[in-house]
């Protein structure tokens, strides 16, 4: 795939499709993912053909809302019309494997929203389901997508801070921080028995094992239920989660993981240190990576003309005008149509990435539990 370096707002990269509807998806799910990932597939230069959610009238509102073409009251007859190629997933996480499943059993690529499933054993089926129909499985760790993550991965890569020693930062949010602040997420039933792990704590350990190029082999956990119950009923699945960890180059940290921190919206921070120095990504501010040494202290931004070419890649407007969310969204849609037409581009997340999630998940909860330290089985590919 060529590198072309922006200059100007008219002068933009894109990646992956180029031909108009040359990615043909259906979405599941007419909720703020739906959105999201409806547009980035028309970003990409593909089309949405369809879309289902958990009404036929949730369903044609949200038809008319992004001019999709139909709204299909059952989720198997959209999968199986011969017009889809790409089946996007973006319903409560307990329908993630059986709609995944009934894509991959009609030959359609998918792409899952996270957690892949809600316990390993059914992500591992998932990924074994993906091989043998030899179709694209994508899972959108999408902060893969910052510009500034890569540049960070492709310095670690390349040695420029020197052999990493110790990682630590966090992902926190407030969006349930009162009792009467309930979601399907909180239901083990739907969301599966971890939530703030699951649902964030997820991205910033792939941001980790991303960046590094490392995999984290053992975990020492604890959990905080902060509100026990939400809406008068009672709340099983965690708010809050702290850990430490050790990986398989010999590198130790720690992390805190929150639902509950009042004031913080969206902040994953990753914050890397070698023995030549250190840098620091937060997804808040994903404009620039901070990079330090003994020497000196600086701020890299994406029109650095040493930028990395995976960082320049993704970069598709001039600096001072903010690339964010969506925009890595955009990136992960377009990287899949890539994949799609026999080209996949390196550092796309596929369900083996997911398998990893779960097989972590399940590390952490174990080790809360059982208070102790417990080693995180390997995942091939993942």
């Amino acid at each position: 795939m060529s590198v072309r370096k922006v200059t100007s707002l008219g002068e933009v990269a894109a990646p992956g499709l180029t031909a108009p509807n040359a990615y043909r998806a259906a979405v599941i799910g007419t909720g703020f993912m739906g959105r999201v990932h409806s547009h980035a597939v028309r970003a990409a230069g593909g089309e949405v053909v369809g879309v289902t959610g958990s009404s036929p009238a949730k369903a044609e509102q949200f038809r008319i809302a992004n001019g999709i073409a139909r709204a299909h009251a059952d989720a198997l007859e959209l999968i199986h019309s011969d017009d889809v190629d790409v089946v996007h997933v973006c319903v409560p996480n307990h329908l993630h494997a059986p709609l995944s499943l009934a894509a991959l059993a009609a030959g359609k690529h998918v792409v899952c929203e996270k957690p892949l499933a809600t316990d390993a054993g059914t992500a591992r089926d998932m990924v074994r389901a993906a091989e043998e129909a030899d179709r694209v499985a994508v899972v959108p760790f999408a902060y893969r997508f910052h510009p500034m993550a890569r540049e960070a991965r492709a310095q670690v890569a390349s040695g420029a801070i020197g052999r990493v020693s110790l990682a630590h930062g966090g992902y926190l949010q407030d969006w349930l921080l009162y009792p009467e602040e309930d979601n399907w997420r909180v239901d083990p039933a739907l969301g599966g028995p971890t939530r703030a792990f699951g649902d964030i704590g997820s991205h910033w350990c792939d941001m980790l094992e991303f960046v590094t190029g490392d995999r984290i082999t053992s975990v020492s956990a604890q959990t905080s239920l902060v509100n026990d119950t939400r809406d008068g009923r009672a709340v099983a699945t965690e708010d809050l989660v702290t850990f430490q960890f050790s990986t398989a180059g010999g590198v130790v940290g720690g992390a805190v993981i929150s639902q509950v921190s009042p004031g913080r919206k969206n902040r994953l921070v990753l914050e890397v240190s070698g023995t030549e120095g250190t840098l620091l990504f937060d997804q808040e501010r994903p404009e620039t990576l901070w990079a330090g040494s003994r020497g000196r202290t600086t701020t890299i931004t994406r029109d650095d003309p040493a930028l990395s070419s995976d960082a320049a890649r993704l970069t598709t407007v001039p600096v001072g005008h903010p690339q964010g969310y969506q925009d890595c969204f955009n990136a992960l849609v377009s990287d899949t149509g890539a994949a799609v037409a026999g080209k996949p581009p390196e550092g796309l997340p596929v369900f083996a990435d997911g398998l990893r999630a779960a097989v972590l998940a399940e590390a952490v909860l174990a080790s809360a539990r059982e208070r102790r330290w417990v080693d995180v089985p390997e995942v091939d590919g993942g």
